[in-house]
């Protein structure tokens, strides 16, 4: 049966967004990028790759339209296209999660450390945040969390966290959270908090996530 040219075309325009995807780190930037707008040098230092291969990723996700930038001054500011962007990578995710064995064992070890997920609902989460029953940090880097964070947060970056403990209430459950389940900078705040005497949980959780599921999210 001869081929139909139109329609191999456009199976070959959705397979770009497939091809963009391909690849772990450009994953990972679209996962950074939803928590807001950053810079090459800041995507690279954050992914632990150089920035021309940084930018060899960002122009990949450009030309499949997933990522657009603008200048500010002497930089270029990316940022994902729309928000659907961010719900194509928690879709794919969850795609990945329900049929990949090895995924799923992976994040059912890290749910099983010390540092164990909070068991609360997000509501419930919110509403003993609000009361001052817990206390929740975001251990994003700074400018993460002013682009966008959980109701009540305190923005509390681990590399930050060890000098600031003695702002923490004592006696308080504190509940860290950062960029979600694949996240590990969460695991780590609560340890340190933990060896220092404080009772500490994480939420899997990111901004991501939380928003995702209709919940709202402080600028």
């Amino acid at each position: 049966m001869k081929q139909n040219p139109t329609r191999t075309h456009l199976y070959e325009q959705v397979a770009r967004i497939g091809k963009a995807l391909s690849s772990s780190k450009r994953l990972e930037i679209i996962e950074l990028l939803a928590q807001g707008e950053q810079t090459v040098d800041v995507l690279a230092q954050r992914c632990g790759i150089n920035i021309r291969l940084a930018s060899a990723h960002l122009r990949a996700l450009r030309e499949a339209r997933l990522v657009d930038s603008s200048r500010e001054g002497k930089f270029i500011r990316y940022r994902l296209s729309g928000p659907d962007i961010a719900q194509l990578w928690l879709t794919l995710r969850g795609t990945a999660e329900e049929h990949l064995v090895e995924l799923r064992v992976a994040l059912e070890q890290m749910a099983t450390q010390p540092d164990a997920l909070l068991s609360e609902s997000r509501e419930s989460l919110l509403a003993k945040a609000r009361s001052g029953e817990l206390v929740v940090i975001d251990v994003r880097p700074g400018d993460e969390f002013a682009a966008g964070h959980l109701p009540h947060a305190r923005s509390m970056p681990l590399e930050e966290l060890e000098q600031r403990i003695a702002d923490l209430p004592p006696g308080k459950e504190i509940v860290a959270y950062c960029r979600g389940p694949f996240c590990l900078m969460s695991d780590e705040a609560v340890r340190l908090l933990r060896a220092r005497g404080f009772s500490a949980s994480k939420i899997s959780d990111g901004v991501t996530e939380w928003s995702t599921n209709g919940m709202p999210l402080d600028r």
